[in-house]
């Protein structure tokens, strides 16, 4: 039983990019609460009980941005309280609340998508649409820590020569120039050898073929379908304006109409899906386990 990340690499692009356009473009509560329960729940899912940190962080971040509205905006007509002539609004501070979850929920998603989005998956979702730009960005990626490893070579041997010095600010700035000084050459030089090397193996000279452990199966192509309908039914009603919610002056929204109900499941059951597979395949796991 495949587990969400051992789906193909594109399908997985789209589902991300399709929860985070319709969660960033959208303020109506139900579809702000949803992002921002389910992707607590699938961070959960997926890490158990690590990273409490990351949870800490996020709970504090909310806390902050939730606060911080009230605060700063002073728009609505609901009047809570006064602090320094300043009027503390009802409808400030929903949207507040509103805004932080919205922000979390977004961010608990990024970071599923970069923990199961790893470079080679990265590399080959660019390879789809352009080959030349996946190399590109390849090649960019392949030199940062190359970089940073050649930098701390030549800290290392200049500290030897007794060259380095970080017995105070300036010579410590002054030294770290004369490294960075000496490591942009070196990535030059390494640039112009890898250009000849490509050269060399005839690169550019005709077309190339690509090579890739990724295929598309039946569940990626179920999966694929069921997160683009889903996806333009939500859409559908976002633009008839059946989920439209506003808090200035007053909190007023478009209503519990049929349509509205519908894009809310619809959003639901697209959040939900990576949810049940993660389960299922948890399931499935331990059940196989058992009978070890």
């Amino acid at each position: 039983m495949r587990r969400f990340e051992e789906y193909e690499p594109f399908v997985i692009t789209v589902f991300f990019l399709s929860v985070i356009v319709i969660a960033m473009f959208s303020v109506h509560p139900v579809v702000v609460f949803l992002t921002f329960i389910t992707g607590i729940l699938f961070y959960i899912i997926r890490n158990g009980k690590k990273h409490i940190r990351s949870h800490l962080f996020f709970a504090m971040l909310f806390v902050i941005l939730a606060v911080a509205n009230p605060l700063v905006s002073h728009n609505g007509v609901t009047v809570l309280f006064v602090i320094n002539n300043n009027p503390v609004t009802l409808e400030a501070f929903l949207y507040g609340i509103n805004s932080a979850m919205m922000i979390v929920g977004v961010l608990y998603w990024f970071r599923s998508f970069t923990q199961i989005m790893t470079s080679d998956k990265l590399l080959y979702v660019f390879g789809i649409f352009s080959p030349k730009l996946s190399l590109i960005l390849s090649m960019a990626l392949r030199f940062i820590p190359m970089f940073r490893n050649q930098a701390e070579r030549v800290k290392d041997a200049q500290k030897a020569m007794g060259l380095y010095s970080d017995d105070n600010i300036i010579d410590d700035i002054r030294s770290n120039m004369r490294v960075f000084s000496i490591v942009v050459t070196w990535a030059l030089e390494n640039g112009i050898t890898t250009a000849d090397s490509m050269s060399a193996r005839g690169y550019g000279t005709g077309k190339r073929t690509n090579f890739s452990d990724y295929r598309f199966g039946r569940s990626d192509i179920v999966l694929l379908i069921t997160d683009i309908l889903l996806f333009i039914i939500v859409i559908y009603v976002s633009a008839s304006g059946h989920l439209d919610f506003n808090f200035y002056p007053s909190v007023s929204y478009s209503g519990h109409d049929t349509i509205g109900l519908i894009g809310s499941i619809a959003y639901g059951i697209l959040l939900m899906l990576p949810v049940y597979i993660e389960i299922r395949g948890n399931i499935r796991w331990k059940y196989l386990m058992s009978k070890v």
